[in-house]
C-alpha cells in the first residue's frame, strides 16, 4: 500500500468534509416532522442519508488514529532519557500512522466513485453477437461464469428475460445481481467477450472466433427515478412457452414502451402478470437511470470519469482462447491461463487486477488536474 501524497491527502479531506456537512444536514431533514406528509421525498432522503453514514463513521475513525498518532509523537518527545518509553512511543506512532493510511487508501477508493454507487445491485445483459449458434452458447457460459461466481459472493442471481438458441445456448439474457458489492465487483465487464475455439457445429475441426456482448448496468430503485405513468405504453400477452400442454395461454407477458425515449422492455420469466410488471418496471427505471448516468458523467470531472474502456459493448476487452487454454484482457494487458476454472466463476484474479489498474488510472488522472 503506497503512502499518498499530501496532495491527495489534502483532497480526501476536503472532500471527505463535504460528505460529512451533507450526512448531518439531511440528519437535520429528517427529523423535520413536515416531511412525513412526503413520503417519496422522505425516502430519497433516507437513502443518501444511509449511503453517507459510512463516511461519517470512517472520518470519526480517521480523527481518532490522528489523534494517537499525535498523542504518541508528543509522549516520544516528552520520554526524554527513557529508551523504553521512547520506543512503545514511537511503536504506537507508527501503528496509528498505518492506521491513517489504511483508512485514508479506503476513502480515497469509496470517493472515486459516487457515494453509495459501489453498494448497488445491477443488472446484466448477455447477448450473442458475431458467430451464429456458437455465438449464443458462448453467451451461455458467460452468463453460468457470472452466475457461479455470483454463487461464490453469496449474490442472488434472477433471471429477467431471456431468448434460447436452437442449440440451447442464449441470443439473449437479463439477469440481475443482489448482493453487497455486486456493482463495484462486475462494473468492468461491459464490452465485447471474443471466443476462439472449434465450434460444436463445425466438422472439420477449424477454430472460429465468436462474439457474446455484456452489459452491466446499476440496477435503478424507485427513489432514484420517477416514471411518469403518462409515458408509458404497456401492453400484455401470452407469455411464450415450449408448445403442448405446457403453454402459457394467460396474458402474463408485459411490455413497457417509454415514450419519451422509446425504450423499450417486456419480461415473461413469471407466471403472475404482477410480478412481470414489477420485473419490467425496475428494468425501465435502471435503463432510465443507466442513460441519466451517462449524461452525468459527460460533465464530471476526472475523478468520477470511469477509465477501464469506454463499456461499449460492441469494444473487444477480453479473448477467450481455447486452443492455448488462456485468457487476455486487452485493457490491462493481464493473461492468466485455465479458462475451464475461470468459466466455472473464479474471476477474481481479473475482477480484482482491474479495479486496482482503474483506482491506479483515476489516482494519475486527479494528480494532473
Amino acid at each position: 500500500m503506497a503512502e499518498l501524497s499530501q496532495e491527495l491527502k489534502d483532497m480526501v479531506a476536503g472532500r471527505l468534509e463535504e460528505i460529512v456537512r451533507r450526512h448531518a444536514e439531511l440528519e437535520r431533514m429528517l427529523a423535520d416532522p413536515d416531511l412525513a406528509t412526503n413520503p417519496s421525498r422522505y425516502a430519497t432522503l433516507a437513502k443518501e442519508h444511509g449511503a453517507l453514514a459510512k463516511y461519517a463513521e470512517m472520518r470519526r475513525s480517521l480523527e481518532d488514529a490522528q489523534r494517537r498518532r499525535r498523542e504518541a509523537q508528543e509522549l516520544a518527545a516528552d520520554a526524554g532519557e527513557d529508551k523504553e518509553m521512547r520506543e512503545l512511543a514511537a511503536q504506537e506512532a507508527a501503528e496509528a500512522e498505518q492506521a491513517e493510511q489504511r483508512i485514508l487508501d479506503e476513502l480515497l477508493g469509496l470517493l472515486l466513485d459516487e457515494p453509495g454507487e459501489s453498494q448497488r445491485n445491477v443488472i446484466m445483459e448477455v447477448r450473442a453477437g458475431t458467430g451464429g449458434e456458437e455465438a449464443a452458447l458462448f453467451a451461455s457460459e458467460l452468463f453460468r461464469m457470472y452466475s457461479r461466481y455470483a454463487q461464490r459472493k453469496g449474490w442472488r442471481v434472477e433471471v429477467l428475460d431471456q431468448s434460447q438458441s436452437d442449440l440451447g445456448g442464449f441470443k439473449e439474457i437479463i439477469f440481475s445481481v443482489s448482493g453487497p458489492g455486486a456493482w463495484q465487483a462486475l462494473r468492468y465487464e461491459s464490452g465485447g467477450h471474443r471466443v476462439q475455439r472449434v465450434p460444436v457445429t463445425e466438422a472439420q475441426g477449424r477454430i472460429h472466433t465468436s462474439l457474446a456482448t455484456v452489459a452491466v448496468l446499476p440496477e435503478a430503485e424507485e427513489v432514484d427515478m420517477e416514471v411518469n405513468p403518462e409515458d408509458l405504453e404497456i401492453t400484455t400477452m401470452a407469455s411464450g412457452g415450449p408448445g403442448g400442454q405446457c403453454v402459457n395461454k394467460v396474458a402474463s407477458s408485459v411490455r413497457i414502451v417509454h415514450k419519451p425515449t422509446g425504450l423499450t422492455v417486456r419480461c415473461q420469466e413469471q407466471r403472475s402478470q404482477h410480478q412481470n410488471r414489477r420485473i419490467a418496471m425496475t428494468l425501465l427505471r435502471t435503463k432510465l437511470y443507466e442513460m441519466h448516468r451517462t449524461q452525468e458523467k459527460a460533465k464530471r470531472d476526472e475523478m468520477r470519469r470511469t477509465l477501464v474502456g469506454s463499456g461499449d459493448r460492441n469494444e473487444r476487452i477480453r479473448t477467450y482462447n481455447f486452443p492455448q487454454d488462456r485468457v487476455t484482457d486487452h485493457r490491462i494487458g493481464l493473461t492468466v491461463h485455465g479458462i475451464q476454472t475461470m468459466l466455472m466463476g473464479d474471476c477474481d484474479e481479473f475482477l480484482s487486477a482491474l479495479a486496482e489498474w482503474d483506482k491506479a488510472e483515476r489516482i494519475k488522472s486527479l494528480t494532473k488536474a
